[in-house]
């Protein structure tokens, strides 16, 4: 009976400071970009922020060849990298 004197106040206590975690990440913004963290692991560009109105550039030429061929020259095997 004396370890319930115990535990119950500790439960409390314990949950009275999760509770005040998350009311201080509530007020601390930290839930404000929910789907920042969506778009930072599946892609490599940001999406385009909703309170600057900023656009995603646009890949350079570079980049879109490398994209599109892998980055090997017209001609070559993409399997063996020699030319046909």
């Amino acid at each position: 009976m004396t370890s319930l004197a115990w535990l119950i106040p500790a439960a409390l206590v314990l949950g009275g400071l999760g509770l005040v975690a998350f009311l201080w990440s509530l007020k601390s913004g930290q839930y404000d970009d929910l789907d920042g963290a969506a778009w930072r692991a599946l892609e490599d560009r940001p999406p385009e922020d909703a309170k600057t109105r900023k656009t995603i550039a646009a890949p350079t030429a570079a980049a879109q060849r490398d994209d599109a061929g892998g980055g090997h020259q017209a001609g070559e095997d993409k399997r063996t990298g020699t030319a046909d």
